[in-house]
Formats: C-alpha cells, sequence, structure tokens
C-alpha cells in the first residue's frame, strides 16, 4: 500500500502559522511600546524604504507590482512565512546580544504549543513505521556555572524525513513529532526521533514569487527545534543543525550558527 503525499500549499501553511500566531497573542500578549520609539522606528524604516526606491530609479510600474505584491502576502496569510524567513534572524540576533551559554536561534512560523508531555527518556509522537534514519538525542540542561536544573522543559519539535511539520501537512497526525520532554533529576533526557529533511519553504505564494524573481533557492537546512525552559531561568528557543547537511552554508533564513552545528555518529545498529 502507497501512501499519498500531500505537498502542503503556501495558503495552508500561511493560514496555520497566522493562526497559531494570534493564539500566541492571546496567551502572550504585546509589549507595551511608547511612542516615541515607535516614531523613531517607523520614520527610520520609512526613511530606508525612501532611500532605496532613490537608489534604484523604482518605475511606477514597479512601485504598483511591489504594492500588489503586499497584498498578496496578506490575503494569503503569508506575514508570519516572510517576517520568520527573512527578518526574525536579525531581531534574534539583537535580541540575544547579551545573553550567554547556549546560542538561541528563530523560532519561525512552525511553533504549536500545548503538545503531549513526555518523561525524560522518551520518544517523540510518530506514525508506525515513520520514514527516516533513527536518531537519539540525549543531553543535559545546565546553569552558567554547570549546576543540573531538574525537571527543565524541553519542548522539541521537527519536520520529517520528507520535510513536513504536523499542523501544517493534512496528511500527517497532529503532534507527529512533536513534544514536550521533562529532564530528570539531574537536568539529562534521550530523545529518540527520526533526522529531519531538509525543505524548501512553501513557493507557489507570493513569499515564493519573491524568491524565484531574486533568483533565491528556498530551502532550509535539516534541523531540530527546542525550546528549553525552567523556573527562575531565562528560555532559550534554538535549532540544531547537522554537519555535512545540505544548505547549511546558504539557509534561505539565514538563521544557522556553527555552535548549533551537531556531528551525531551511528552506533553499532545505524542509529545516529
Amino acid at each position: 500500500m502507497t501512501t499519498e503525499i500531500h505537498t502542503p500549499t503556501a495558503v495552508e501553511s500561511g493560514s496555520s502559522a497566522t493562526e497559531a500566531f494570534r493564539k500566541s497573542l492571546a496567551r502572550h500578549g504585546t509589549a507595551d511600546t511608547d511612542r516615541e520609539r515607535i516614531d523613531t522606528f517607523a520614520r527610520d524604516v520609512l526613511g530606508r524604504i525612501h532611500d532605496a526606491i532613490r537608489a534604484h530609479n523604482m518605475t511606477y510600474p514597479e512601485y504598483q507590482a511591489v504594492k500588489q505584491w503586499l497584498i498578496d502576502v496578506g490575503e494569503s496569510k503569508e506575514w508570519p512565512l516572510f517576517l520568520d524567513v527573512f527578518v526574525e534572524h536579525v531581531v534574534e540576533d539583537v535580541a540575544s546580544q547579551d545573553h550567554h551559554g547556549t546560542k538561541g536561534s528563530i523560532e519561525g512560523p512552525y511553533y504549536l504549543p500545548d503538545q503531549v508531555m513526555l518523561p525524560a527518556k522518551a520518544t517523540l509522537p510518530m506514525r508506525q513505521e515513520e520514514k527516516g534514519t533513527p536518531l537519539v538525542f540525549s543531553g543535559q540542561v545546565r546553569t552558567l556555572e554547570g549546576t543540573p536544573i531538574p525537571g527543565a522543559e524541553l519542548d522539541i519539535w521537527q519536520a520529517d524525513a520528507d520535510g513536513y511539520y504536523s499542523g501544517f501537512a493534512s496528511t500527517i497526525p497532529d503532534g507527529n513529532l512533536r513534544g514536550v520532554v521533562v529532564a530528570d533529576g539531574d537536568g539529562r533526557f534521550e530523545i529518540t526521533t527520526v533526522q529531519p529533511a531538509p525543505y524548501e519553504i512553501p513557493k507557489d505564494g507570493p513569499t515564493g514569487k519573491l524568491i524565484a524573481a531574486a533568483g533565491w533557492h528556498a530551502w532550509r537546512p535539516a534541523h531540530l527545534h527546542l525550546m528549553v525552559r525552567a523556573p527562575g531561568h531565562r528560555t532559550v528557543t534554538t535549532q540544531l543543525y547537522f554537519r555535512g547537511g545540505q544548505w547549511l552554508d546558504s539557509d534561505i533564513a539565514q538563521a544557522t550558527k556553527p555552535e548549533l552545528v551537531l556531528d551525531p555518529q551511528p552506533d553499532a545498529d545505524g542509529v545516529l
């Protein structure tokens, strides 16, 4: 028996990402920003747009094309996708410039909260005969001073071996390859999963049209997402990549960092 793989469209992914973002705002709210800061930032951004228009002698047809593209991004609900791919990595760099310890990375548009809680040694929820090379990810959550953090939560999510995320592809069960692993009394954990695949961000919508028009590729290297949290400690959101993986040096989201590249070694059974 063969299972048909449904490739998620940009509209499907955009709608799911937008809904997830709105739920996040409902849970956490937005930060208050004073009028003076809004005025300064907005004037700076608009001024730089004006400078780019003058520097490149933008024509009216080009301006109209940009206006239509902005309308299309909104109507397709692709703003979370576009901003998380092209903007979030800079926001993350600025936000974490004074942080120490494990390097952070972008959250991206595919995070979904409230996943199943799992013990310190656990297998992520997956389909029967889930495709992909088995992968065991283990470690210890510690403070900057090296003290173990018992009961730390590792919220983990990833694409499958075809490069798709549950919650964003209708043929994948909800919660697949997602979970919240609770570290043991020594802060240790061992997570069994499968190695994720690289994937292209959806290209059939306005974000994809921009990528095609500019001659860019749309690929992200294979990675695991992690959000590590514990009471009294700063939450760390990061991504872990794989040495030798394709697109590591040209990630469309510019989110890779050398410190976040793993080098898994197969055991006698071929498990990484």
